[in-house]
């Protein structure tokens, strides 16, 4: 049985990811969940991880996952589904060699995305039954727009598939504002806003229905929203959290942080703010604005400090080649450098930089 220490490195999925949540809010501390779309930015966040000897999160929104697969491809499901697989298998092939334990998941699903999760189901089975572990970790179902009984039955519905794989669930309640990838909510109204407000009773409704089905986790909305915006638009109340747990472990006990809660939203956020939530058991804090503006400010700055490599293959001043500047290889692992250098900030607000449990 796993400990809180000496995980296997790579993937973790079943009883090793639950392993890893415990020792998140035990310890507390939690893992950015940093939105990928390619190789270059799986690397790059696996090798922040490793030089952080922390472990890590990485997911897909669907967004993401197709382009992941090409922009070529025609079937846009399909896209979707094989972009989120083929980056899965990169991520599993490549985990391991960095020391760390991975958390694999996919981000923002909403009612009409719901095929796009149960395609990639459908993969974990069958992986499951050639190796006897599912591809993903968790997947996310988004349905916080939908009435709380459906987004509650449907969420139930999908866990019940998931839990025989080893697998979690990630549900939302209260809607995150802002936008990531077409999911979410553009209302950035004032703290009374009860849309941005997730109310701890219906997070009482989601444990009582779902935990005895299977490992979940609840991102609720406690006035966070998706991207950066000006100081004053977003006003984060961390409270609402402990009140949520504070209610589920007056009735159902489960110490001081029975459920397994996420942030969405963390680029931007204030530190003091962040710290908060994760005393009251945010484990996984997503982040992907702040690493998409990483990648390209590293990229531009290199652009913009070599403009004449980018306009011609032969410098006209000096007739020399320019291949070392343009070479995509060049610019690219800039980016990659710059995701680095945003997650090493995380991983120190967080608490998690020198803390992972994979074995040395």
């Amino acid at each position: 049985m796993a400990t809180l220490s000496g995980l296997k490195p790579g993937v973790v999925t079943g009883e090793e990811y639950r392993t890893l949540v415990a020792a998140c809010q035990e310890g507390g501390y939690a893992l950015p969940a940093v939105n990928v779309i390619g190789t270059n930015t799986i690397n790059a966040v696996l090798e922040a991880a490793a030089k952080n000897r922390s472990d890590v999160i990485i997911q897909l929104s669907n967004g993401g996952a197709r382009f992941f697969a090409g922009e070529g491809m025609k079937d846009a499901l399909q896209a979707r589904i094989l972009g989120a697989v083929s980056a899965a298998r990169h991520v599993h092939l490549l985990a391991e060699q960095y020391g760390v334990c991975v958390v694999l998941h996919t981000d923002h699903a909403n009612k009409g995305l719901i095929p796009w999760v149960e395609g990639m189901i459908g993969h974990s089975e069958q992986a499951v039954r050639d190796t006897g572990r599912p591809l993903f970790s968790s997947h996310m179902l988004d349905l916080s727009e939908e009435p709380l009984e459906e987004n509650l039955a449907e969420c139930a519905r999908i866990l019940r598939r998931l839990a025989p794989l080893g697998m979690s669930l990630e549900i939302e309640l209260g809607v995150t504002g802002g936008e990531e990838d077409g999911i979410g909510s553009e209302d950035l109204e004032s703290a009374d806003n009860a849309h941005l407000y997730t109310q701890p009773e219906d997070v009482l409704r989601a444990y009582e229905l779902l935990s005895p089905i299977g490992h979940f986790s609840v991102a609720a909305s406690f006035g966070n929203v998706h991207g950066v915006y000006a100081p004053g638009n977003v006003k984060l109340r961390p409270e609402i959290l402990g009140a949520s747990q504070e209610l589920v472990a007056s009735r159902h006990g489960g110490g001081r942080k029975p459920l397994a809660l996420v942030f969405h939203g963390g680029s931007g956020s204030e530190k003091e703010k962040i710290a908060q939530a994760v005393d009251f058991g945010v484990f996984k804090m997503n982040i992907d604005t702040d690493t998409q503006f990483a990648f390209a400010e590293a990229v531009g700055r290199f652009v913009f400090a070599n403009e004449v490599a980018f306009r011609h293959q032969i410098d006209p001043a000096t007739g020399k080649p320019q291949k070392k500047l343009y070479d995509p290889r060049k610019w690219l692992r800039e980016g990659e450098t710059g995701v680095v250098r945003r997650l090493d900030e995380a991983f120190a607000d967080l608490g998690s930089a020198g803390r992972s449990l994979a074995k040395a």
